[in-house]
């Protein structure tokens, strides 16, 4: 993983999951990391684990204050920004029929207002050096639709289309601000966490259980990503794929059926 060993690089949602398992594959390779999340304990065990090219802020991607706090930490203890992972996200799925409206905003606010935040803390940064790469984990939820996610689905349709369109200011305006959006699949992480007691919290568990990849994978790809030259990683959707009634029901996770979807992710050369 050639271009990572000096980086700076802010990470959201770095308590658990792809958050926490970039943080150590980056700093593995040479990379200054900083960490945001709510869970003080899980950041200082993890920045201990990591050594001294880590350094955290116990914050809320929610707040826009937060955020700004992250980005001077980041330039006290490293000097600068070079890398922006905004991973923050949530998921407490359910038919919109069920009204949980608590849980709706609360996708709005991390899932959508969290990355603008996070941005918005960093694009001052980057704008003023010229250069920088901002990355967002969107979903295979954010290329096409799934029942009993409405609102979750809609969150990273958001995310996939704002970084695009951004990517293609920064190329107008000549800042050259990189951006990638990533695209997880079925991803064991915590984020099954936030899915209420449900049948359908059960099927998707299970599914998960069975074909989910580990946060390594994603990890990987997203610092082959930091070290390549392409602004955008785009997984492709599998094909002519026979289809079980769970995975008809859960069509965003097809890209974790196969084991050499995983293969496919590691080949990627982002060139």
């Amino acid at each position: 993983m050639e271009h990572v060993e000096q980086k700076v690089v802010l990470i959201t949602g770095a308590s658990s999951g792809i958050g926490a398992e970039t943080a150590r594959v980056l700093a593995r390779h040479g990379a200054k990391v900083v960490l945001s999340a709510r869970r003080e304990d899980r950041l200082k065990e993890l920045v201990g684990e990591i050594g001294e090219n880590a350094a955290y802020l116990a914050s809320d991607v929610t707040r826009r204050e937060d955020m700004e706090a992250l980005v001077s930490l980041a330039k006290e203890r490293f000097g600068r920004v070079d890398v922006l992972f905004a991973n923050a996200g949530i998921m407490p799925g359910g038919n919109m029929s069920e009204m949980k409206v608590a849980n709706w905003m609360a996708m709005v606010d991390i899932n959508v207002k969290g990355v603008l935040n996070a941005m918005a803390a960093v694009l001052p940064e980057f704008t003023a050096q010229k250069r920088g790469h901002i990355l967002v984990t969107s979903s295979m939820a954010g290329t096409k639709s799934v029942p009993g996610n409405a609102v979750y689905c809609g969150t990273k349709h958001f995310v996939r289309a704002m970084l695009d369109s951004f990517r293609m200011e920064s190329i107008q305006e000549g800042t050259h601000i990189r951006t990638t959006t990533i695209y997880p699949g079925a991803i064991r992480t915590e984020l099954l966490n936030t899915i209420a007691p449900s049948e359908t919290k059960a099927m998707v568990e299970e599914f998960y259980k069975n074909v989910g990849l580990e946060p390594e994978v994603i990890a990987n790809a997203t610092g082959r990503s930091e070290a390549s030259k392409r602004t955008q990683a785009l997984y492709e959707e599998l094909k002519n794929t026979q289809l079980s009634e769970t995975d008809q029901k859960y069509p965003d996770q097809l890209i974790a059926q196969m084991e050499s979807e995983q293969d496919k992710i590691n080949r990627s050369s982002y060139n």
